[in-house]
Parts: C-alpha cells; structure tokens; sequence
C-alpha cells in the first residue's frame, strides 16, 4: 500500500474541521424525537502529560469545565481511577478469585495475575489537588472511585471548573490498560486519566472498575502528551503540531535531535472517551477512505505481520464504507487502528487490537471493533447497564459486514449467535439481559447474553417487522440518538415509528426475562378433502410465525400468522398466504390447507431459521 502522508492543505482541512466540529458543540439540554424532556451533562478536558517510558509512571494537570444541564442540584461529583483495579485485592482482583469462570487473560496458573503484581508493576491514579473554581477541596479515593463533596453545589445551567493534578503508573498489561502487552507494545493508555463520572436522569453511574463496560460523559478534549522523541503516537484525536512531530504525520523534514521529548497536542471534539497507544517501533500508514475520513494504522515493526497489516487496509476502508451505508455516516475526520491491548476494544475514533493474527482473524476484529464506533461511541448507551446494546447490535452489523466484504456468502451471518443462545438456554445459567455487567454468576453468561443473545435481537427483529423495516430502523436510530446516550426503549421506538408495529412486547420479554420461543407442530390431519394443521405454543415469549408448506409436486405455499398484540403485520416481500391472528394466550391455534394431507410433502414452521425457537425438532412435520 502506498504510504499517504498529510498535506500542508492537508493539515489545514483537519483543523479547520476540527474548529467547524468544535464550534458546533453544544452545552445546553438537548432533546430527541422520543423524549422532549432528555438532558445531557458536559464536559470539557484539557489535560497536560508528562510520561517517563522508564517508570511507565507520569504526571498530569487536568482541568475540566463541568456543565450540569440537568434540572438537580449537585452536591457531589464522581471520577473514575480505573488504574487502581491493577492492584492486589481491588474488587476486580478479588473478582477474578472468586467467579468460576475467570477471564483466562488474566489469570495464570489458577492464580489472578493481579494478586502477583508488584509495587513497581500495579496500576494507580493519585490525585495529589483538587480545586473547585480555584478554590480547594475535599476529596477521598475509594476504590476506583474518586468520591468529592462540593463546597458550593452546582446548580441546573451552572458551568464550574475543576483542577486537578495527578500522578499516575501504568501497570503490566492484564487487561486492556497497561505496558509492555505480549506482543511488545510499551504503551495501551486506555482508562488512563481522572474520568468524570456520568450523571443522568438515573442518578450518578460511579460504578467501580471490576470487569467490564464503560459510560461517559459527552465533551471535547485537548490533550498534550509530552514523550520520548523516539515513541510514535496514536489514538483519540486530531493532532494539532504535525510539523513538529513528524513520526509520518506529515512530508516535511523534522529536526528532533536537539529534544529529548517531543510534545504531542491532540483536540478531540464531540467525544466522551481519550485513549491512546505509544511505541518505538510502531509502523505508521494511512489511507483515505472515499468521501470519509483518513485511516490510520499503527503496528510493530515486524515483518511477520506487516503483510497483513497492509492486505487489511483497503479492506478496513470497505468495512468503513459499510457502516456509513448501512447505519449513518461516521462523522470525524479520522480513524485509526492500532496494535495494542489484549485482543479488540473499542475507544472514541480508534481501536486497539492485538495484530499478530491471520489475516481474517485481523480484518474480523477490526470489523467488529470498528462497527463499535457506531454501537457505543456515537450511540452511546451505558454499557454497564445495557451491555447487549453495544456489543449484541456491534455484532450483528459486523458479521453482516464480515459476509459481504469477505464474500462468506452466508444465508444468516448470525447462525453463530443463534447457536450461542441456544447453548445458554440449555446450560441453565442463563440470566436476564437487565443484569448489570459486573452482577453475572459467570462469565460465560455474560459473554452469551451480551454479544449473541444481543446479535440475535436485531436479527430476530428482521424476522418480526421485515429485513427493510430494520434497515431502516437502524438508519432512524442513529439519526434520532446518535450524540446521546440511548436506552433499550429507544431503539424499539425507532423501530415502532418504522414499522408501524406494536413491539414493546418484543423488548419486554427478550431482555427482561429469561423466557423462551418454542412453537410446535402439535396434529395433522384429513378434513373433506383439506388439512387441518394444529400448532401449539409451548414457550412462554410470544411470536408471529411464518410457515412453508411443500407439497409432493416440488411446489411451495408460504404462510404468515401475525401476532395479534403488534397491531399489525410485517410488510410481505414474496406471495404468501396471511391466515388470522393469533393472540398470545391461546395455547394452539388452528389453520387449514386447501389440499388433502396426500398432496403435502411437509409443514415447517419459520423455514429461514430466524426465529430463535429452542426446540426445531417440533418445528416440521
């Protein structure tokens, strides 16, 4: 791939788009289509950094501009110090010791990995001062938790500023966060700063860092990174001195020589996360996505990977053009995708994965951490809370995205999420999607619920309303909360105000319940010269159900049986038969054939398998 360096004109568009995004922000109240009264807080953040690449251990200077758009008075604000869960006996240490089914990255030999860390390898954020509009004030960690009593509250509409400096220490990487990971990156700064805690119509979310999930705050960032001349840096952001930096950021010749560190200035508008990554030996590529932003790739400078690295950036532009298609268009000027952490997690305008993976392997976990941006950065749902809404949905655009870019040429890209549900159904240890992430019994729960059980929703809603319909809910969806922080209700209503359709049903008993889906086939027989097709419903969640008749002479009857309580039925898209209604509290429900039982080969009940029925084998007859 030919390598695309910043122009002088270049440059100039970045940062002229950057001021136009900048001056677009807004701090007041802010409301959507389905909720005149919706609020929510801001924030802004301009931090300076002082990083040791020795110690892995830095200073930093924070100042944030707090809006309280909501209509309470705050007597208290929240910060997260996730670093300070990398340390024997934090709650995520304790965690690890004590679920069944550890996360295997971060135990080793039985042991919880951070139990063995040492002093010089934990993680941590001190606060060192805390100022409220100058003037100082009290403040205790608990945890990861900074818990602050205001002096003066803040009032609905009041905008305060807080101070703050901080030292921090990276630890070894274990999760996520951390240095020196097992393929060679120094530096994953990911969860690495003093985080305002959000605070919505639910309250504050200060939850401690144990295992999983984020929520924050919308705002705009402008971060100085001071580092060793030799590392490259990537991640969150515009950079504002390419000319000074160089590291392939720009065609002109930079003399750094003369500096032990350079200074790395990044302005990231419209966001509510900062992550970045650093390493001396990071590969520095870029290319332009058509009518979108520029990608950016950092990766170790090993030759065993690179031709990977290189064969996934055309497809990563693909992959980008998608999901502007499909959802709504990405809407920064840059994206990057950098080797770094443990695996694939998704921050605002980048990834970081692990690289030293097969080319499919390398172009599936940027797909589906790429289609996060769309599924949590710009659709910003508490993941904490609602974690089948980033990762479920971020599942099922990303294999819609994977079988059409990597031709796999599936007739349901999701059947894997289906066959997870099932298995979790079966276990026994299934658990409503209303839990909290941190609350599962074990992780493999978790895992299901969160990105199958979650995948299977949006897929199973194409069943319910019609592949068109859910298209275009997902388009009114982004329109409508992209920039927000929406709720399970939200993308039902997007859905309803689509389709037409009754559905609070539909979200009601997927991601509330553990009920399940079982329609069967119950009797067949010979009536006059017809058949009398008896079905039954065993599950407790209710369905409207299609039905393929196939008789002896090769040809097919399709049947639709709506569901009376959705009002309504989904559009139809080939010739079918529409029989009655069927209202849920009925047990069985009767239909006839207009052929004699002699005429028909079989009876199947859902024949595209979209239908997340846990027993097929009463499904045809």
């Amino acid at each position: 791939m030919k390598q695309i360096f910043y122009s002088i004109f270049g440059l100039l568009f970045l940062l002229t788009s950057c001021k136009s995004t900048m001056s677009t922000t807004n701090n007041s109240s802010t409301t959507t289509n389905s909720d005149p009264a919706y609020w929510q807080q801001h924030v802004d953040y301009t931090m300076d950094i002082d990083m040791d690449v020795k110690s892995y251990q830095y200073k930093g200077v924070q100042k944030l501009v707090y809006t309280n758009n909501s209509p309470d008075v705050l007597t208290s604000v929240y910060y997260h110090l996730f670093l300070n869960a990398f340390q024997p006996d934090s709650e995520m240490d304790v965690r690890l010791q004590n679920i069944e089914d550890p996360d295997g990255r971060m135990v080793e030999n039985g042991t919880s990995r951070i139990s063995t860390l040492t002093p010089d390898e934990i993680g941590y954020i001190k606060v060192k001062s805390l100022k409220q509009d100058g003037k100082t004030i009290p403040y205790e960690t608990v945890g990861t938790i900074l818990e602050v009593k205001l002096e003066h509250p803040i009032q609905p509409g009041e905008q305060v500023t807080f101070d703050m400096d901080f030292d921090a220490q990276l630890p070894i990487q274990i999760r996520r966060s951390g240095r020196n990971n097992k393929e060679g990156v120094a530096l994953s700064m990911t969860q690495w700063y003093p985080k305002l805690a959000e605070y919505d119509f639910e309250g504050w979310h200060a939850d401690p860092y144990i295992g999983r999930e984020f929520h924050g705050v919308w705002g705009n960032f402008d971060v100085t990174i001071n580092i060793d001349k030799d590392y490259t840096v990537g991640g969150t952001g515009y950079l504002q001195n390419p000319n000074e930096i160089g590291h392939g950021y720009t065609t002109e010749t930079v003399n750094n020589t003369d500096k032990d560190k350079l200074s790395w200035h990044f302005i990231a508008p419209n966001v509510h996360d900062f992550t970045w990554a650093a390493d001396p030996e990071y590969v520095h590529d870029t290319m332009q996505v058509p009518n979108g932003p520029v990608l950016h790739f950092f990766y170790k400078n090993k030759s065993e990977i690179a031709e990977n690295w290189k064969k996934l950036q055309p497809k990563a532009v693909e992959l980008m053009q998608y999901f502007s298609n499909e959802i709504g268009k990405y809407p920064y000027k840059q994206y990057s995708i950098i080797q770094g952490g443990d695996g694939g997690m998704e921050y605002a305008m980048c990834t970081l994965i692990t690289g030293e993976r097969k080319f499919g392997s390398l172009v599936g976990v940027t797909a589906h951490e790429m289609a996060h941006t769309w599924f949590q950065f710009l659709l910003a749902s508490n993941e904490s809370k609602h974690e089948w809404m980033d990762e479920g949905f971020t599942s099922y655009i990303s294999d819609q995205a994977m079988n059409v870019i990597m031709n796999e040429n599936k007739a349901n890209p999701s059947e894997g999420a289906y066959r997870g549900y099932y298995y979790l159904v079966k276990s026994g240890k299934e658990q409503p999607q209303t839990t909290h992430s941190d609350r599962y019994h074990n992780n493999m729960a978790y895992s299901i619920a969160a990105y199958s059980k979650g995948e299977v929703f949006l897929s199973q809603l194409g069943y319910v309303i019609g592949d068109t319909n859910l298209k275009n809910t997902l388009k009114k969806y982004f329109t409508d909360f992209s920039f927000k922080h929406p709720r399970p209700i939200d993308i039902i209503r997007s859905a309803e105000k689509t389709s037409g359709l009754e559905l609070d049903w539909y979200l009601t008993d997927w991601t509330q319940t553990t009920n399940t889906i079982d329609y069967g086939i119950k009797s067949v027989e010979d009536v006059a010269n017809t058949t009398k097709v008896t079905l039954e419903r065993i599950g407790l969640m209710p369905m409207p159900l299609d039905i393929e008749v196939t008789y002896t002479n090769g040809t097919r009857e399709q049947f639709y049986i709506p569901l009376t309580m959705m009002r309504g039925e989904k559009p139809a898209t080939t010739p079918r038969t529409q029989l009655a209604d069927w209202a849920w509290a009925y047990p069985t429900y009767t239909f006839t054939i207009k052929k004699p039982q002699g005429a028909i080969k079989n009876i199947q009940i859902d024949p595209k398998g979209l239908m997340a029925d846990i027993n097929k084998e009463n499904n045809t007859h």
